[in-house]
């Protein structure tokens, strides 16, 4: 029996100084939200759609009502620039 392929490396989260401070103010249920979300874009980082400009990508969540805003380093690090409810 041959072993299992090893499961993908989840990319490494950071947050700008926006972001940082927009997550300060979140309330729990927003955090969770959030967190679900962050979740879904460590694991791929393409889900997101690129937005105009080409650096930046912009993923929604219609059921937990998210937007995050972020984009991809060179060494998968996901920096998250904004944080939006919709």
């Amino acid at each position: 029996m041959s072993p299992e392929p090893p499961l993908p490396r989840r990319a490494e989260v950071a947050f700008s100084d926006l972001a940082a401070r927009q997550v300060e103010k979140l309330t729990a249920p927003q955090v969770h939200r959030l967190d679900r979300a962050l979740v879904a874009i460590s694991a791929r980082p393409d889900i997101g759609h690129p937005l105009p400009g080409g650096q930046l990508r912009d993923y929604r969540d219609d059921i937990d009502r998210v937007r995050v805003i972020y984009h991809v380093t060179l060494r998968r690090t996901i920096v998250i620039v904004g944080y939006v409810e919709v």
